[in-house]
């Protein structure tokens, strides 16, 4: 699997690479220290997975992450950061990135890469449990009829966006856990996504605030 590392802390890049460079079938092809280098690195090497910091002085990953996915739609981008900022989360999802760590979650970001080359979207622990505050605010805009979601499969898709897990959405819905599984698997089926992950960032990506 083949990688990009971009951080202006040239000790992160080290322990990152020195971490991914001794994981079987992960290379990684290239490094640099600014978001400035990222189109011209992702264009040379189409790494399977880049992972980028947010926080740099010329170009941040956020601008750089956007000018990658307008040229590379289908685009694997992992966002680092050591703060779990609200603004910082919401932009990484609305962009497309494939995930947003903190950098300090060393042990997560293995599993992680893996995650991303496979399509996943990926948020560390803290992240996936800030989501549903982040929902909180806000009316939803998707026209879910032309997905063909029921009102019934709208529900439990606001309740897997509050953090809810499957039994705790059949206790609320009357429902067994057997039929919110379906209806779960309906809902990813009808929306193209692959899991609940997705599908909170999906909710979250069709709302905007409250006036």
């Amino acid at each position: 699997m083949k990688l990009i590392l971009i951080d202006d802390d040239c000790l992160v890049v080290s322990a990152l690479k020195m971490i991914l460079e001794n994981e079987p079938g992960f290379e990684v092809a290239a490094t640099a220290d600014d978001g400035r280098e990222a189109l011209m690195l992702y264009r040379e090497h189409r790494p399977d997975v880049l992972l980028m910091d947010i926080r740099m002085k010329e170009k941040n990953g956020l601008e750089a992450a956007d000018e990658i996915l307008r040229e590379f739609p289908n685009a694997r981008i992992l966002l680092l950061t050591t703060f779990s900022d609200d603004e910082y989360i919401i932009k990484a999802l609305k962009l497309g990135a494939a995930g947003y760590l903190l950098k300090q979650d060393y042990r997560n970001i293995v599993p992680a890469i893996r995650a991303a080359a496979s399509g996943q979207s990926v948020f560390g622990t803290e992240i996936v449990s800030r989501l549903p505050e982040l929902m909180a605010s806000g009316r939803e805009t998707a026209d879910y009829e032309k997905y063909g979601i029921s009102e019934r499969e709208l529900e439990v898709i606001r309740l897997i966006s509050e953090g809810l897990s499957n039994k705790e959405i059949a206790a609320q819905l009357y429902l067994s856990e057997g039929t919110v599984r379906n209806y779960l698997t309906t809902i990813l089926d009808k929306l193209s996504l692959r899991d609940r992950t997705q599908l909170a960032v999906f909710y979250l990506n069709n709302r905007q605030p409250q006036a």
